[in-house]
């Protein structure tokens, strides 16, 4: 399906030299001087397997008198309602001016879903700028070069993520299978588990350790949904690691672990949450995948009731960073425990997607900070000004603050631990940036 996309922003900020890389050719007349395009011109564009109508529009100027500028800036107001998503470009090397911050709230009144792009960002000179573009409360900048093509990727990801669903008649995409990396320390039953999910010996398995050495990727249907389980080599202490051929085992592990959406952590239930495992654990809560504890072999374990009530208390104690990771019991070889370890990944790989409302997460931040504020620093108070979500995959917020860089470390794991609750987060890593700012929503805040 064909997206109408609007690129704005104020004068010279390279909004005709990305109209151009979009369409494929120069069509638009591109100069330092600013103030060249006045009228909207409309155009074909690709980027990927995305097909644009792409809308360049004359630079926002704040007036609304019968002047020129008015009547530009009448134009792009009209690009802004009639688009399926706008593209708003500010200048990195500039930084976030005045006019910009105008032009933030008017895309905010909008009700239209804005993807914010950092331009002229090639080298160190654009880091200030995208620093500054947070505070215009229209999530995460993408950084990017329209001249020389950098950010293209991201500028993609961005606008992919806002395409509109297809209408009857339309062909829709298929989704994109569920990645699910199976890790664990060696002998740990992990190829056991893939085997009984997938209904055959699909992967070797026995008594003797270390017998997976590549990452496998199956691709797998459960209950009509995708999924692409990967099964891959046991984990042991890096002191551990000495030949070669395990090295590259581990390396490989460790790269199938960066590109999974969930992580299922398998224990062998008799030695569960031992320092490896817990090592492991950590390294995913890190790497910002969804995590979910399956201890294997339950079916040998004698009082299974206790014991889970302790291994529970193990994994809270030894890992609070993976707070609300579920705790799946599985005794693969007899398939009992499958459909809850199914159900736990669909839960968690819900909360790492998972999107919250602007206006709700401030709502929340209000109640919150009136119920327990931040502490006083030096005998000055800490003032929350605005909670934002800029990413999923894992939830990422920013909060404009006051003093940011004051703000305790304990009072942010206590609003992580707030939010995990209040929108009922708790199998994927929550993160939260703090800068400082004044709240974009509020004029002369």
């Amino acid at each position: 399906m064909t997206i109408k996309l609007a690129i704005v922003g104020r004068p010279n900020v390279g909004k005709s030299t990305l109209f151009n890389r979009l369409h494929g050719k120069k069509l638009a007349i591109v100069d330092d001087t600013p103030g060249v395009t006045r009228d909207r011109r409309e155009a074909k564009g690709r980027l990927g397997d995305l097909d644009f109508t792409l809308i360049d529009t004359a630079g926002f100027e704040d007036t609304t008198d019968a002047s020129l500028e008015a009547r530009m800036r009448a134009q792009t107001e009209v690009a802004i309602h009639e688009a399926d998503v706008i593209l708003f470009l500010i200048d990195a090397r500039a930084g976030v001016l005045p006019l910009d911050e105008a032009f933030a709230a008017l895309l905010r009144r909008a009700d239209k879903p804005v993807v914010l792009a950092a331009n002229k960002a090639e080298g160190r000179a654009g880091d200030v700028g995208i620093t500054e573009a947070y505070a215009l409360g229209l999530g995460e900048p993408i950084a990017l070069s329209a001249e020389h093509g950098e950010g293209m990727a991201e500028l993609y990801a961005a606008i992919a993520a806002h395409a509109p669903v297809p209408v009857d008649g339309e062909t829709e995409k298929v989704a994109r299978p569920i990645n699910i990396a199976i890790v664990g320390r060696p002998n740990a039953g992990k190829s056991t588990l893939v085997n009984a999910l997938i209904g055959e010996d699909r992967l070797l398995v026995g008594p003797e350790a270390g017998i997976t050495r590549d990452s496998i990727a199956i691709n797998w249907e459960w209950n009509g949904k995708r999924y692409r389980l990967v099964d891959t080599a046991g984990m042991r202490k890096k002191a551990k690691v000495q030949a070669k051929l395990e090295r590259m085992s581990v390396g490989d592990t460790l790269h199938s672990l960066r590109f999974a959406d969930v992580c299922v952590l398998v224990m062998d239930a008799n030695e569960a949450f031992e320092r490896q495992d817990l090592s492991i654990a950590d390294l995913v809560i890190r790497e910002g995948r969804a995590l979910v504890f399956a201890l294997a072999k339950w079916d040998t374990i004698a009082d299974s009731r206790a014991a889970f009530e302790e291994l529970k208390l193990t994994a809270r104690e030894s890992l609070p960073q993976a707070r609300g990771a579920p705790l799946v019991t599985v005794a693969a070889q007899a398939g009992v425990g499958l459909d809850r370890l199914m159900k736990a990944i669909d839960e968690a790989h819900d909360d790492w997607t998972a999107r919250i409302k602007t206006k709700d997460l401030n709502e929340w931040l209000y109640a919150t900070i009136q119920r327990h504020p931040p502490p006083a620093v030096h005998g000055k108070r800490i003032k929350p000004r605005y909670l934002t979500q800029i990413k999923a995959r894992p939830p990422t917020f920013v909060l404009i603050s006051s003093r940011a860089e004051d703000m305790p470390e304990s009072y942010k794991r206590y609003l992580v631990n707030g939010l995990r609750d209040a929108f009922d987060l708790h199998a994927a890593p929550i993160r939260m940036i703090v800068k400082a700012g004044k709240n974009p929503f509020v004029e002369n805040d």
